[in-house]
């Protein structure tokens, strides 16, 4: 069964199919200041499994081999790609037709966390990515 997901405007849409690869909040600054907010939950899709359905965001080079992708109507943003992970989109959780069901396995960079919110999920911590990492201890 297809999963799916939109912009606030509903411009731009996309679907997958099958399990997420990986679940996750994310606390780096980039991901901050791009969506405005403390933190960001994503989830990763290989791109063989994935499509945009609606009109096709536009992109901005965030930086050196990063693309992330948002509605050119509504600003809403909706994806991330990497030249790091080059089979793979990100997708923003809170895009998805239900994301009421959808729960994120751990956390990735930790170690760029805001110091003004407190987590008690028992999740995973990274302090970068779990790419060859061990989680972190609870501080």
């Amino acid at each position: 069964m297809a999963k799916r997901g939109k912009c606030l405007c509903g411009a731009v849409s996309f679907e997958f199919s099958g399990a997420e690869n990986w679940r996750a909040h994310c606390h780096c600054e980039s991901c901050r200041r791009n969506t405005s907010s403390p933190f960001t939950t994503w989830f990763g899709v290989p791109n063989e499994a994935f499509s945009f359905t609606g009109k096709m965001p536009k992109v901005y080079a965030s930086s050196p081999g990063a693309r992330r992708m948002f509605c050119g109507d509504c600003g809403t943003p909706i994806a991330f790609e990497h030249d790091k992970f080059p089979h793979e989109i990100h997708l923003y959780a809170a895009s998805l037709e239900n994301p009421e069901d959808f729960q994120p396995d751990f956390h990735v960079y930790w170690s760029e966390r805001l110091p003004w919110l407190h987590w008690s999920d028992g999740l995973p911590k990274y302090a970068t990515t779990p790419i060859g990492a061990q989680p972190l201890m609870e501080p």
